[in-house]
Protein backbone atom coordinates (compact mmCIF):
# COMPACT_ATOMS: atom_id res chain seq x y z
CA UNK A 1 0.00 0.00 0.00
CA UNK A 2 1.37 3.41 -0.94
CA UNK A 3 1.30 6.60 1.12
CA UNK A 4 -1.60 8.08 -0.87
CA UNK A 5 -3.71 4.97 -0.35
CA UNK A 6 -2.96 4.85 3.39
CA UNK A 7 -3.87 8.52 3.86
CA UNK A 8 -7.14 8.03 1.96
CA UNK A 9 -8.05 5.12 4.25
CA UNK A 10 -7.20 7.17 7.35
CA UNK A 11 -9.30 10.12 6.10
CA UNK A 12 -12.20 7.72 5.69
CA UNK A 13 -12.02 6.96 9.42
CA UNK A 14 -9.75 3.92 9.60
CA UNK A 15 -7.09 3.70 12.28
CA UNK A 16 -3.47 2.98 11.41
CA UNK A 17 -3.82 -0.19 13.52
CA UNK A 18 -6.55 -1.48 11.19
CA UNK A 19 -4.58 -1.20 7.95
CA UNK A 20 -2.80 -4.24 6.44
CA UNK A 21 0.81 -3.15 6.99
CA UNK A 22 4.16 -4.84 7.42
CA UNK A 23 5.40 -3.28 10.67
CA UNK A 24 8.80 -3.22 12.40
CA UNK A 25 10.28 -1.20 15.27
CA UNK A 26 13.47 0.65 16.16
CA UNK A 27 14.89 0.63 19.72
CA UNK A 28 18.02 2.32 21.05
CA UNK A 29 19.71 3.21 24.34
CA UNK A 30 22.52 5.74 24.61
CA UNK A 31 24.71 3.84 27.09
CA UNK A 32 25.58 0.21 27.78
CA UNK A 33 24.81 0.38 31.51
CA UNK A 34 22.73 -2.43 33.01
CA UNK A 35 19.67 -0.30 33.73
CA UNK A 36 19.70 1.03 30.16
CA UNK A 37 20.02 -2.47 28.70
CA UNK A 38 17.05 -3.56 30.81
CA UNK A 39 15.16 -0.64 29.33
CA UNK A 40 16.14 -1.86 25.88
CA UNK A 41 14.90 -5.38 26.63
CA UNK A 42 11.59 -3.92 27.78
CA UNK A 43 11.31 -1.86 24.57
CA UNK A 44 11.93 -4.92 22.41
CA UNK A 45 9.40 -7.03 24.30
CA UNK A 46 6.80 -4.25 24.27
CA UNK A 47 7.00 -3.52 20.54
CA UNK A 48 7.13 -7.18 19.57
CA UNK A 49 3.96 -7.91 21.54
CA UNK A 50 2.26 -4.71 20.30
CA UNK A 51 2.84 -5.45 16.61
CA UNK A 52 1.91 -9.13 16.93
CA UNK A 53 -1.30 -8.23 18.77
CA UNK A 54 -2.71 -6.35 15.75
CA UNK A 55 -4.50 -8.79 13.41
CA UNK A 56 -4.04 -6.56 10.35
CA UNK A 57 -0.31 -6.13 10.88
CA UNK A 58 2.51 -8.43 9.75
CA UNK A 59 5.42 -8.52 12.23
CA UNK A 60 8.88 -7.74 10.83
CA UNK A 61 11.81 -8.27 13.28
CA UNK A 62 12.98 -4.98 14.73
CA UNK A 63 16.26 -3.02 14.59
CA UNK A 64 18.29 -2.41 17.76
CA UNK A 65 21.31 -0.22 18.59
CA UNK A 66 22.99 -0.54 21.99
CA UNK A 67 25.14 2.07 23.76
CA UNK A 68 25.19 4.60 20.92
CA UNK A 69 24.40 8.29 21.17
CA UNK A 70 21.43 9.72 19.30
CA UNK A 71 23.25 12.94 18.42
CA UNK A 72 24.30 11.59 15.05
CA UNK A 73 23.18 8.65 12.92
CA UNK A 74 26.59 8.05 11.34
CA UNK A 75 27.70 5.25 13.70
CA UNK A 76 24.35 3.52 14.25
CA UNK A 77 24.64 0.34 12.21
CA UNK A 78 21.15 -1.07 12.80
CA UNK A 79 19.51 2.29 12.15
CA UNK A 80 21.27 2.70 8.81
CA UNK A 81 20.48 -0.91 7.89
CA UNK A 82 16.81 -0.20 8.68
CA UNK A 83 16.86 2.77 6.28
CA UNK A 84 18.34 0.61 3.53
CA UNK A 85 15.79 -2.15 4.13
CA UNK A 86 13.00 0.43 3.98
CA UNK A 87 14.24 1.57 0.58
CA UNK A 88 14.30 -2.05 -0.51
CA UNK A 89 10.58 -2.38 0.40
CA UNK A 90 10.99 -4.78 3.35
CA UNK A 91 8.27 -3.12 5.47
CA UNK A 92 5.68 -0.32 5.44
CA UNK A 93 5.71 1.14 8.94
CA UNK A 94 8.17 1.74 11.82
CA UNK A 95 7.28 2.21 15.48
CA UNK A 96 9.76 3.86 17.83
CA UNK A 97 9.51 5.33 21.31
CA UNK A 98 10.19 9.01 20.60
CA UNK A 99 11.98 11.38 18.26
CA UNK A 100 15.13 11.29 20.40
CA UNK A 101 15.37 7.52 19.72
CA UNK A 102 15.52 8.27 16.01
CA UNK A 103 17.93 11.22 16.31
CA UNK A 104 18.36 14.28 18.50
CA UNK A 105 19.37 16.27 15.42
CA UNK A 106 16.44 18.14 13.88
CA UNK A 107 18.13 17.90 10.49
CA UNK A 108 18.60 14.11 10.75
CA UNK A 109 15.06 13.47 12.03
CA UNK A 110 13.37 15.40 9.23
CA UNK A 111 15.75 14.15 6.56
CA UNK A 112 15.23 10.47 7.41
CA UNK A 113 11.46 10.66 7.88
CA UNK A 114 11.12 12.43 4.52
CA UNK A 115 13.40 9.88 2.92
CA UNK A 116 11.29 7.06 4.34
CA UNK A 117 8.06 8.68 3.10
CA UNK A 118 9.54 8.89 -0.40
CA UNK A 119 9.77 5.07 -0.24
CA UNK A 120 6.20 4.68 1.14
CA UNK A 121 7.34 3.98 4.71
CA UNK A 122 5.82 5.80 7.68
CA UNK A 123 7.06 6.26 11.26
CA UNK A 124 5.09 6.38 14.51
CA UNK A 125 6.86 8.29 17.31
CA UNK A 126 4.70 6.82 20.05
CA UNK A 127 5.43 9.03 23.07
CA UNK A 128 5.33 12.18 20.93
CA UNK A 129 2.05 11.05 19.29
CA UNK A 130 3.39 11.82 15.80
CA UNK A 131 2.54 9.58 12.87
CA UNK A 132 4.36 10.72 9.73
CA UNK A 133 1.53 9.28 7.64
CA UNK A 134 -0.69 12.09 8.96
CA UNK A 135 -0.76 15.06 6.61
CA UNK A 136 0.10 17.55 9.40
CA UNK A 137 2.88 15.43 10.90
CA UNK A 138 5.80 17.39 9.44
CA UNK A 139 4.98 20.59 11.34
CA UNK A 140 4.69 18.72 14.65
CA UNK A 141 7.84 16.77 13.86
CA UNK A 142 9.84 19.97 13.35
CA UNK A 143 8.67 21.31 16.72
CA UNK A 144 9.34 18.08 18.65
CA UNK A 145 12.68 17.38 16.93
CA UNK A 146 13.75 20.92 17.78
CA UNK A 147 12.94 20.21 21.43
CA UNK A 148 14.98 17.00 21.31
CA UNK A 149 17.91 18.85 19.75
CA UNK A 150 17.75 21.51 22.44
CA UNK A 151 18.01 18.75 25.03
CA UNK A 152 21.39 17.80 23.57
CA UNK A 153 22.54 21.41 23.84
CA UNK A 154 21.38 21.58 27.46
CA UNK A 155 23.13 18.29 28.22
CA UNK A 156 26.35 19.68 26.73
CA UNK A 157 26.03 22.77 28.92
CA UNK A 158 25.34 20.63 32.01
CA UNK A 159 28.46 18.57 31.34
CA UNK A 160 30.57 21.70 31.02
CA UNK A 161 29.12 23.01 34.28
CA UNK A 162 29.91 19.68 35.94
CA UNK A 163 33.50 19.85 34.74
CA UNK A 164 33.87 23.36 36.15
CA UNK A 165 32.44 22.31 39.49
CA UNK A 166 34.74 19.26 39.65
CA UNK A 167 37.75 21.49 39.00
CA UNK A 168 36.54 23.98 41.62
CA UNK A 169 36.32 21.14 44.16
CA UNK A 170 39.92 20.11 43.50
CA UNK A 171 39.19 17.11 41.28
CA UNK A 172 41.80 16.72 38.52
CA UNK A 173 40.26 15.75 35.17
CA UNK A 174 41.95 14.47 32.04
CA UNK A 175 44.50 11.72 31.38
CA UNK A 176 44.39 8.87 33.90
CA UNK A 177 47.85 7.60 32.84
CA UNK A 178 49.88 10.78 33.10
CA UNK A 179 53.58 9.92 33.32
CA UNK A 180 54.96 10.68 36.78
CA UNK A 181 51.61 10.56 38.55
CA UNK A 182 49.16 8.04 39.95
CA UNK A 183 45.52 9.05 39.72
CA UNK A 184 42.71 7.75 41.88
CA UNK A 185 39.27 9.27 42.41
CA UNK A 186 40.33 12.36 40.40
CA UNK A 187 43.26 13.00 42.77
CA UNK A 188 46.89 13.05 41.59
CA UNK A 189 49.81 11.76 43.65
CA UNK A 190 53.43 11.64 42.55
CA UNK A 191 54.82 8.32 41.37
CA UNK A 192 58.38 8.88 42.51
CA UNK A 193 59.98 6.32 40.19
CA UNK A 194 58.39 7.85 37.10
CA UNK A 195 58.87 11.39 38.44
CA UNK A 196 62.65 10.89 38.39
CA UNK A 197 62.43 10.33 34.62
CA UNK A 198 60.35 13.51 34.23
CA UNK A 199 62.92 15.56 36.19
CA UNK A 200 65.71 14.02 34.11
CA UNK A 201 63.94 15.03 30.87
CA UNK A 202 63.60 18.66 32.01
CA UNK A 203 67.22 18.72 33.19
CA UNK A 204 68.61 17.32 29.92
CA UNK A 205 66.49 19.68 27.83
CA UNK A 206 66.69 22.97 29.75
CA UNK A 207 70.06 22.69 31.52
CA UNK A 208 72.09 20.55 29.15
CA UNK A 209 70.45 21.87 25.95
CA UNK A 210 69.92 18.39 24.49
CA UNK A 211 67.57 17.76 21.59
CA UNK A 212 64.54 15.53 22.07
CA UNK A 213 65.88 12.59 20.05
CA UNK A 214 69.13 12.66 21.97
CA UNK A 215 67.20 12.74 25.25
CA UNK A 216 65.33 9.59 24.19
CA UNK A 217 68.63 7.81 23.47
CA UNK A 218 70.23 9.03 26.72
CA UNK A 219 67.31 7.80 28.80
CA UNK A 220 67.39 4.42 27.06
CA UNK A 221 71.14 4.10 27.69
CA UNK A 222 70.52 4.93 31.35
CA UNK A 223 67.91 2.17 31.56
CA UNK A 224 64.93 4.54 31.68
CA UNK A 225 62.21 3.20 29.38
CA UNK A 226 58.52 3.62 28.72
CA UNK A 227 55.95 1.51 30.56
CA UNK A 228 56.28 -1.07 27.78
CA UNK A 229 60.05 -1.22 28.08
CA UNK A 230 60.78 0.73 24.90
CA UNK A 231 62.73 3.93 24.38
CA UNK A 232 60.76 7.08 25.16
CA UNK A 233 58.75 8.18 22.14
CA UNK A 234 59.68 11.64 20.84
CA UNK A 235 56.04 12.76 21.08
CA UNK A 236 55.86 11.57 24.70
CA UNK A 237 58.85 13.73 25.61
CA UNK A 238 57.32 16.72 23.86
CA UNK A 239 54.03 16.27 25.72
CA UNK A 240 55.88 16.03 29.03
CA UNK A 241 57.82 19.23 28.33
CA UNK A 242 54.66 21.14 27.37
CA UNK A 243 52.32 19.93 30.14
CA UNK A 244 51.90 22.61 32.88
CA UNK A 245 50.79 19.98 35.40
CA UNK A 246 54.45 19.13 35.97
CA UNK A 247 54.95 22.54 37.57
CA UNK A 248 51.72 22.23 39.56
CA UNK A 249 49.48 24.26 37.27
CA UNK A 250 46.00 23.54 36.00
CA UNK A 251 45.52 23.96 32.24
CA UNK A 252 42.24 23.85 30.34
CA UNK A 253 40.43 25.36 27.36
CA UNK A 254 43.09 24.12 24.93
CA UNK A 255 40.31 23.17 22.54
CA UNK A 256 36.69 24.09 22.06
CA UNK A 257 33.72 22.19 20.68
CA UNK A 258 32.26 24.41 17.98
CA UNK A 259 29.30 22.15 17.18
CA UNK A 260 27.68 20.08 19.92
CA UNK A 261 26.02 17.90 17.29
CA UNK A 262 29.08 16.85 15.27
CA UNK A 263 31.41 17.34 18.30
CA UNK A 264 33.88 19.09 15.97
CA UNK A 265 36.69 20.71 17.94
CA UNK A 266 39.22 23.42 17.17
CA UNK A 267 42.59 23.95 18.86
CA UNK A 268 42.74 27.36 20.53
CA UNK A 269 45.67 29.75 20.67
CA UNK A 270 47.76 29.55 23.83
CA UNK A 271 46.59 33.05 24.78
CA UNK A 272 43.06 31.61 25.23
CA UNK A 273 44.11 28.73 27.51
CA UNK A 274 43.01 28.81 31.15
CA UNK A 275 46.12 28.28 33.32
CA UNK A 276 46.75 28.88 37.00
CA UNK A 277 48.62 27.33 39.97
CA UNK A 278 46.52 24.51 41.43
CA UNK A 279 47.20 23.25 44.98
CA UNK A 280 45.56 19.91 44.12
CA UNK A 281 48.29 19.16 41.53
CA UNK A 282 51.65 18.29 43.16
CA UNK A 283 54.57 19.77 41.19
CA UNK A 284 57.34 17.48 39.93
CA UNK A 285 59.64 20.27 38.66
CA UNK A 286 59.97 23.90 39.68
CA UNK A 287 58.12 26.63 37.85
CA UNK A 288 61.45 28.24 36.93
CA UNK A 289 62.75 25.04 35.28
CA UNK A 290 59.45 24.39 33.47
CA UNK A 291 59.27 27.97 32.17
CA UNK A 292 62.88 27.85 31.00
CA UNK A 293 62.36 24.54 29.19
CA UNK A 294 59.23 25.81 27.44
CA UNK A 295 60.84 29.10 26.43
CA UNK A 296 63.61 27.05 24.80
CA UNK A 297 61.08 24.70 23.19
CA UNK A 298 59.13 27.60 21.67
CA UNK A 299 62.29 29.27 20.45
CA UNK A 300 63.48 26.09 18.76
CA UNK A 301 60.06 25.48 17.23
CA UNK A 302 59.94 29.00 15.78
CA UNK A 303 63.44 28.61 14.37
CA UNK A 304 62.46 25.32 12.77
CA UNK A 305 59.33 26.81 11.18
CA UNK A 306 61.25 29.81 9.92
CA UNK A 307 64.01 27.62 8.58
CA UNK A 308 61.94 25.40 6.36
CA UNK A 309 58.50 24.61 5.11
CA UNK A 310 57.51 21.11 4.11
CA UNK A 311 58.20 21.77 0.43
CA UNK A 312 61.57 23.35 1.15
CA UNK A 313 62.45 20.35 3.30
CA UNK A 314 62.02 17.92 0.44
CA UNK A 315 63.89 20.16 -2.00
CA UNK A 316 66.79 20.74 0.36
CA UNK A 317 67.07 17.13 1.48
CA UNK A 318 66.36 14.94 -1.55
CA UNK A 319 67.46 11.77 0.26
CA UNK A 320 64.91 12.12 3.07
CA UNK A 321 62.90 8.91 3.35
CA UNK A 322 64.82 7.36 0.44
CA UNK A 323 67.80 5.85 2.30
CA UNK A 324 66.96 2.49 3.88
CA UNK A 325 68.97 0.17 6.13
CA UNK A 326 68.74 -3.40 4.81
CA UNK A 327 69.51 -4.89 8.24
CA UNK A 328 66.74 -3.13 10.16
CA UNK A 329 64.38 -1.96 7.42
CA UNK A 330 64.49 1.55 8.87
CA UNK A 331 65.20 4.88 7.20
CA UNK A 332 68.33 7.00 7.53
CA UNK A 333 68.00 10.38 9.27
CA UNK A 334 69.86 13.55 8.38
CA UNK A 335 72.51 14.88 10.77
CA UNK A 336 74.79 17.93 10.49
CA UNK A 337 78.24 17.38 12.03
CA UNK A 338 80.29 20.39 13.06
CA UNK A 339 84.08 20.48 13.28
CA UNK A 340 86.98 22.91 12.92
CA UNK A 341 86.82 22.33 9.15
CA UNK A 342 83.17 23.38 8.98
CA UNK A 343 79.89 21.48 8.75
CA UNK A 344 79.19 18.17 7.07
CA UNK A 345 75.77 16.74 6.19
CA UNK A 346 75.54 12.99 6.80
CA UNK A 347 72.84 10.30 6.96
CA UNK A 348 72.62 7.71 9.76
CA UNK A 349 70.39 4.69 10.33
CA UNK A 350 67.58 5.50 12.76
CA UNK A 351 68.52 2.54 14.99
CA UNK A 352 72.08 3.87 15.17
CA UNK A 353 70.76 7.35 16.00
CA UNK A 354 68.63 5.98 18.83
CA UNK A 355 70.85 3.24 20.29
CA UNK A 356 74.40 3.75 19.04
CA UNK A 357 76.97 1.80 16.98
CA UNK A 358 76.50 -1.44 18.91
CA UNK A 359 72.89 -1.62 17.68
CA UNK A 360 73.62 -0.94 13.97
CA UNK A 361 76.86 -1.29 12.05
CA UNK A 362 75.64 0.46 8.88
CA UNK A 363 78.10 3.25 7.99
CA UNK A 364 76.99 6.86 7.91
CA UNK A 365 76.85 8.36 4.42
CA UNK A 366 77.79 11.89 3.48
CA UNK A 367 75.46 13.77 1.15
CA UNK A 368 78.50 14.67 -0.95
CA UNK A 369 79.28 10.96 -1.48
CA UNK A 370 75.70 10.18 -2.47
CA UNK A 371 75.69 13.09 -4.93
CA UNK A 372 78.86 11.74 -6.56
CA UNK A 373 77.29 8.30 -6.97
CA UNK A 374 74.11 9.77 -8.45
CA UNK A 375 76.13 11.96 -10.84
CA UNK A 376 77.89 8.87 -12.17
CA UNK A 377 74.56 7.10 -12.70
CA UNK A 378 72.90 10.09 -14.38
CA UNK A 379 75.95 10.53 -16.55
CA UNK A 380 75.32 7.07 -17.97
CA UNK A 381 71.64 7.82 -18.40
CA UNK A 382 72.28 10.91 -20.53
CA UNK A 383 75.17 10.08 -22.90
CA UNK A 384 73.88 12.47 -25.57
CA UNK A 385 73.01 15.72 -23.79
CA UNK A 386 72.33 17.65 -27.00
CA UNK A 387 69.46 15.35 -28.01
CA UNK A 388 67.83 15.78 -24.59
CA UNK A 389 68.25 19.56 -24.58
CA UNK A 390 66.79 19.92 -28.07
CA UNK A 391 63.86 17.64 -27.13
CA UNK A 392 63.05 19.69 -24.03
CA UNK A 393 63.14 22.99 -25.93
CA UNK A 394 60.95 21.54 -28.67
CA UNK A 395 58.38 20.45 -26.11
CA UNK A 396 58.35 23.92 -24.51
CA UNK A 397 57.81 25.55 -27.91
CA UNK A 398 55.10 23.12 -29.01
CA UNK A 399 52.93 23.17 -25.90
CA UNK A 400 50.50 26.10 -26.03
CA UNK A 401 49.74 28.01 -22.89
CA UNK A 402 46.16 26.90 -22.30
CA UNK A 403 45.86 28.51 -18.91
CA UNK A 404 43.27 31.28 -18.96
CA UNK A 405 44.88 33.73 -16.54
CA UNK A 406 42.31 36.44 -17.29
CA UNK A 407 39.42 34.17 -16.35
CA UNK A 408 41.11 33.11 -13.10
CA UNK A 409 41.89 36.72 -12.21
CA UNK A 410 38.26 37.75 -12.79
CA UNK A 411 37.08 34.89 -10.59
CA UNK A 412 39.40 35.95 -7.75
CA UNK A 413 38.30 39.58 -8.09
CA UNK A 414 34.66 38.44 -7.95
CA UNK A 415 35.41 36.48 -4.76
CA UNK A 416 37.06 39.58 -3.27
CA UNK A 417 34.00 41.70 -4.06
CA UNK A 418 31.75 39.12 -2.40
CA UNK A 419 33.81 39.15 0.79
CA UNK A 420 33.83 42.96 0.93
CA UNK A 421 30.03 42.84 0.62
CA UNK A 422 29.90 40.38 3.52
CA UNK A 423 32.08 42.73 5.59
CA UNK A 424 29.60 45.54 4.92
CA UNK A 425 26.67 43.36 6.04
CA UNK A 426 28.60 42.30 9.12
CA UNK A 427 29.17 45.94 10.05
CA UNK A 428 25.46 46.65 9.63
CA UNK A 429 24.63 43.72 11.94
CA UNK A 430 27.06 45.05 14.53
CA UNK A 431 25.61 48.56 14.37
CA UNK A 432 22.12 47.08 14.78
CA UNK A 433 23.44 45.14 17.82
CA UNK A 434 22.40 41.88 16.20
CA UNK A 435 25.79 40.41 17.13
CA UNK A 436 28.28 41.10 19.91
CA UNK A 437 31.48 43.09 19.47
CA UNK A 438 33.51 39.93 20.08
CA UNK A 439 31.58 38.07 17.37
CA UNK A 440 32.04 41.01 14.99
CA UNK A 441 35.81 41.07 15.60
CA UNK A 442 36.16 37.31 15.16
CA UNK A 443 34.22 37.15 11.92
CA UNK A 444 35.73 40.36 10.56
CA UNK A 445 39.24 39.03 11.21
CA UNK A 446 38.30 35.88 9.32
CA UNK A 447 37.15 37.96 6.35
CA UNK A 448 40.39 39.97 6.46
CA UNK A 449 42.48 36.80 6.44
CA UNK A 450 40.51 35.50 3.45
CA UNK A 451 40.97 38.82 1.63
CA UNK A 452 44.70 38.71 2.25
CA UNK A 453 44.88 35.14 0.91
CA UNK A 454 42.93 36.03 -2.25
CA UNK A 455 45.07 39.13 -2.89
CA UNK A 456 48.23 37.03 -2.56
CA UNK A 457 46.82 34.48 -5.00
CA UNK A 458 45.95 37.28 -7.41
CA UNK A 459 49.49 38.64 -7.27
CA UNK A 460 50.88 35.15 -7.76
CA UNK A 461 48.58 34.62 -10.74
CA UNK A 462 49.83 37.81 -12.37
CA UNK A 463 53.42 36.73 -11.81
CA UNK A 464 52.69 33.31 -13.34
CA UNK A 465 51.10 34.98 -16.35
CA UNK A 466 54.24 37.03 -16.85
CA UNK A 467 56.43 33.93 -16.56
CA UNK A 468 54.36 32.07 -19.14
CA UNK A 469 55.33 34.52 -21.88
CA UNK A 470 58.36 32.68 -23.17
CA UNK A 471 60.75 34.57 -25.46
CA UNK A 472 63.72 33.53 -27.56
CA UNK A 473 66.02 34.96 -24.91
CA UNK A 474 64.35 32.83 -22.22
CA UNK A 475 64.73 29.68 -24.33
CA UNK A 476 68.43 30.40 -24.70
CA UNK A 477 68.72 30.64 -20.92
CA UNK A 478 66.84 27.33 -20.58
CA UNK A 479 69.27 25.67 -22.98
CA UNK A 480 72.24 27.00 -21.02
CA UNK A 481 70.73 25.86 -17.72
CA UNK A 482 70.05 22.36 -19.09
CA UNK A 483 73.59 22.17 -20.43
CA UNK A 484 75.00 22.99 -17.01
CA UNK A 485 72.67 20.67 -15.12
CA UNK A 486 73.43 17.69 -17.31
CA UNK A 487 77.18 18.26 -17.03
CA UNK A 488 76.93 17.71 -13.22
CA UNK A 489 79.87 20.10 -12.74
CA UNK A 490 78.21 21.62 -9.66
CA UNK A 491 76.98 18.35 -8.21
CA UNK A 492 73.47 16.97 -8.44
CA UNK A 493 70.38 19.13 -8.49
CA UNK A 494 68.15 18.05 -5.61
CA UNK A 495 64.99 18.26 -7.76
CA UNK A 496 66.60 15.93 -10.30
CA UNK A 497 67.30 13.40 -7.54
CA UNK A 498 63.75 13.74 -6.18
CA UNK A 499 62.29 13.23 -9.65
CA UNK A 500 64.30 10.19 -10.72
CA UNK A 501 65.41 8.41 -7.50
CA UNK A 502 62.97 5.99 -5.85
CA UNK A 503 65.14 4.72 -2.97
CA UNK A 504 68.61 3.49 -1.97
CA UNK A 505 69.22 0.37 0.13
CA UNK A 506 72.40 0.32 2.25
CA UNK A 507 73.42 -3.35 2.19
CA UNK A 508 74.18 -5.39 5.30
CA UNK A 509 77.73 -6.17 4.14
CA UNK A 510 78.67 -2.47 4.01
CA UNK A 511 81.66 -1.36 6.09
CA UNK A 512 83.16 1.98 6.96
CA UNK A 513 85.76 1.48 4.20
CA UNK A 514 83.54 -0.07 1.51
CA UNK A 515 79.88 0.86 1.07
CA UNK A 516 77.52 -1.39 -0.88
CA UNK A 517 74.39 0.25 -2.26
CA UNK A 518 71.38 -0.89 -4.29
CA UNK A 519 70.03 2.15 -6.09
CA UNK A 520 66.45 1.93 -7.36
CA UNK A 521 65.35 4.50 -9.92
CA UNK A 522 61.76 5.26 -10.86
CA UNK A 523 62.35 3.50 -14.15
CA UNK A 524 64.44 0.48 -15.12
CA UNK A 525 66.04 -2.08 -12.82
CA UNK A 526 68.19 -1.46 -9.72
CA UNK A 527 71.83 -0.51 -9.96
CA UNK A 528 74.37 -2.10 -7.61
CA UNK A 529 77.19 0.25 -6.58
CA UNK A 530 80.27 -0.40 -4.47
CA UNK A 531 81.93 2.76 -3.16
CA UNK A 532 85.56 2.29 -2.09
CA UNK A 533 86.26 5.18 0.26
CA UNK A 534 89.97 4.46 0.56
CA UNK A 535 90.58 4.88 -3.17
CA UNK A 536 87.56 7.15 -3.80
CA UNK A 537 86.45 4.79 -6.55
CA UNK A 538 83.09 3.45 -7.69
CA UNK A 539 82.22 0.07 -9.13
CA UNK A 540 78.89 -0.62 -10.79
CA UNK A 541 77.86 -4.26 -10.47
CA UNK A 542 74.87 -4.01 -12.78
CA UNK A 543 73.16 -1.25 -14.65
Amino acid sequence: MNIRGIRNEMQNGKSIFELPLRVTFYARVSTDKDEQLNSLENQVQYYTELIQSKPSWTYIPGYIDEGISGTSTKKRGSFLRMIEDAKAGCFDFIITKEISRFSRSTLDSIQYTQELLEHDVGVLFQNDNINTLDSDSEFRLVVMAGVAQDEVRKLSERLKFGFRQAIKNGHVLGNDKLWGYDKKDCVLTINEEEARAVRRIFDLYANQQMGIRRISKTLYDEGVTSRRGNAFNVLTIRHILENPKYKGWYCANKSQTVDYRSKRKIILEESEWVMYPDPSIPAIVSEELWDRANALYKRRSQQMRAHQSAAEFHNRYPYSGKLLCEKHGTSFHRQVLKSAKGTKEVWQCRVYRERGRTACSAPQLATRELDQVMARIFGQLVPNKRIIIDAVVKIIQSVPDEHNYTKDALRLEKDLSAIYAKKDRLLEMSMAEAITIEEFKRRNNGFNDHIKELEERLELLKAEEQKSKQSVEQLDRIKAALEQELSFENGINSELVTTILDHIVVKKDSTKEEVHLDIHLKFGGPCGVVFDRKNSSYRFNRF
